[in-house]
């Protein structure tokens, strides 16, 4: 059977059902058949859009402020890449000595050389030590090159020998 033929008998079916049906049968089929219709066309057309829009609009707000925030902060890196990179005090022993004497560390051996510093602890508070570490790499950009670390049987103590250098760059070590 062919789509054409097909439709010709569902036509002719629906034609002799409707035919069979008397004028009140048929006025209320009439309005069953809109109020399918247009619960269909409220469901599938006008109810999501209607719900779209109620989201945007509030939403949009939002949206509007995180674009503001968004380009006050590309203002602000722009400014920041054009600013000049802010020199660092060269690492000197006098500078070592008094950062690690601020954190009541002290070393047993300090010897500088160029932009490498060779530091010797012994029997030092293992969190006291890493807390200095992070201010010199935030404060001088200096970082650890070499780290050799041991513990000692009170908890918290180790003896250690660390390599620092100082770089100059604009934040490779940052």
């Amino acid at each position: 059977m062919s789509f054409a033929s097909t439709t010709a008998q569902l036509r002719a079916h629906a034609l002799a059902y409707w035919g069979a049906r008397t004028e009140q049968e048929r006025k209320y089929l009439t309005a069953g058949a809109a109020v399918v219709l247009l619960a269909l066309a409220w469901m599938l057309l006008l109810a999501p859009a209607i719900k779209g829009r109620a989201e945007l609009s509030e939403s949009l707000p939002k949206l509007r402020q995180q674009a503001a925030v968004m380009q006050t902060l590309a203002q602000e890196a722009t400014a920041l890449k054009n600013a000049p990179v802010p020199q660092v005090t060269p690492m000197t022993q006098d500078s070592l000595h008094a950062s690690l004497a601020a954190r009541g560390l002290k070393p047993q051996s300090l010897s500088l050389t160029g932009e490498y510093a060779k530091i010797q602890f012994n029997d030092v508070s293992f969190a006291n030590l890493v807390t200095w570490l992070d201010a010199q790499r935030r404060e001088s950009r200096i970082t650890v090159q070499d780290a050799a670390v041991t513990a000692l049987p009170v908890a918290g103590q180790v003896d250690a020998t660390i390599t620092l250098r100082q770089t100059q760059g604009t934040g490779g070590a940052q």
